[in-house]
């Protein structure tokens, strides 16, 4: 290129998508260096649910014993409640003949997760750098992004060059709001989240537990060292509603409901309400020449199914070959590197895609999901069918067919 580089790859953020994609170009010799604005440890406000299939990854990065060494919580499967007051279950572990990489999904704080994993590309060869703010991207003669703009520690401005970037920055990505790649979905729902950690819940077993009514859902999971996560999601219009007053509108929406309400009694919630959101963004394609997204800054739609991790880190692992490829190839090959890892990613996702936008819409109008529930309830067998494809090992299309849709959705209510 006739000039000096500060790495081969720039990956702007140094979460489970960031540290996955990371991790993956390092083992395979390529120059990788790692930017996020953080410190670290540093929390992140998510869900913290990881699938089985999530464990795989973090495997063959080579940390999964690290995390288990942290006490995180295994989860058996999940538990949902209607508007209707019906409970479902569905387990990982069951007779349908799919096996995850584990038969149990972990919950830990994200504080220890992204720790361990960024550690983890860094044991690889990963060059990281923190406390370093992305304020654009940079770009040749040719239009090609060829490096980023950055802010050091110190508050200096820097220009950092490389053969690639990665947007692996979140729901706000900055690189993929100034390549103009990500979009909001204007027919689907857009929903928030405000979440914390309580300590002293009751009754919270192995199950991952989500809360459904008219005005949005509720969930709380175990995620170790006596710590629950705790979360409410709802639509976007009611933001204005929730203000400043993030605390308030939390412990209201509990005190409100008596099965929820009941189990707090002596809990204590041992972080701020934290928000997080809007869902609903979606990124197509997932790249422009010399850049990529992955993980949530490519896609994030709704937190219900728990899928953003196990997306985040199984796409780091997706999209390294094809940057491999486009660093290897001639330039004229980067184009067709790079729509194979579109094309990758929808073989990967688009069933989920699918499944995430059904699940949306059934909980905006609760008259599916109290069908859902009833049918649910009654086939153990189904549930466990969802609940395999939420954890990442039960193909989408046992699930997307017409009569199991059918069945879920539309046959309870025509048997009452």
């Amino acid at each position: 290129m006739g000039q000096s580089l500060d790495a081969e790859v720039i990956v702007v953020g140094g979460g489970p998508a960031g540290a996955s994609t990371a991790h993956a170009l390092a083992r395979e010799g390529v120059d990788v260096l790692v930017l996020d604005r953080a410190k670290f440890p540093r929390d992140k406000t998510c869900a913290e649910y990881l699938s089985p299939q999530a464990s795989r990854v973090l495997s063959d990065m080579n940390v999964l014993d690290e995390i288990e060494r942290s006490s995180p919580a295994h989860l058996a499967g999940m538990k949902v409640r209607a508007p209707n007051g019906q409970y479902a279950y569905g387990e990982f572990a069951s007779t349908h003949g799919f096996r995850g990489f584990r038969d149990h999904g972990l919950a830990v704080r994200r504080i220890i997760l992204d720790a361990i994993v960024l550690e983890g590309a860094r044991s690889a060869g990963a060059r990281v750098e923190e406390l370093v703010r992305i304020t654009d991207v940079v770009k040749d003669s040719a239009g090609r992004v060829s490096g980023v703009n950055v802010i050091g520690a110190d508050g200096s401005p820097r220009a950092l060059t490389s053969r690639f970037v990665v947007g692996a920055d979140g729901l706000r990505s900055v690189v993929g709001r100034r390549l103009r790649l990500t979009r909001t979905s204007r027919f689907f729902p857009k929903r928030i989240a405000l979440v914390a950690h309580y300590r002293g819940v009751r009754d919270v077993g192995p199950f991952g537990e989500m809360h459904v009514d008219h005005k949005g859902y509720f969930g709380i999971v175990d995620v170790g060292r006596g710590l629950m996560n705790v979360a409410v999601v709802v639509p976007m219009s009611r933001a204005r509603e929730i203000g400043e007053g993030r605390s308030e509108f939390f412990e209201e929406w509990i005190a409100s409901r008596p099965h929820l309400a009941e189990r707090f009694v002596g809990a204590e919630r041992v972080t701020p309400v934290r928000a997080t959101g809007p869902f609903a963004s979606v990124s197509r394609p997932a790249w422009a020449p010399g850049a990529a997204l992955v993980g949530d800054a490519a896609d994030f739609f709704d937190p219900f199914t728990g899928e953003g991790i196990y997306a985040a880190l199984r796409g780091g692992e997706l999209l390294a070959p094809f940057i491999v490829e486009a660093l290897r190839g001639a330039p004229a090959d980067e184009s067709r590197a790079l729509s194979g890892y579109e094309s990758a990613r929808r073989s990967e996702f688009g069933g989920k895609w699918k499944l995430e936008r059904i699940v949306g819409m059934a909980i905006a109008y609760p008259y599916f999901l109290n069908n859902a529930a009833k049918a649910l309830s009654r086939h153990k067998d189904m549930a466990d069918l969802l609940v395999g494809v939420a954890g990442d090992f039960v193909p989408t299309s046992l699930v997307l067919n017409p009569r199991f849709l059918f069945n879920l959705f539309i046959s309870p209510a025509l048997k009452t």
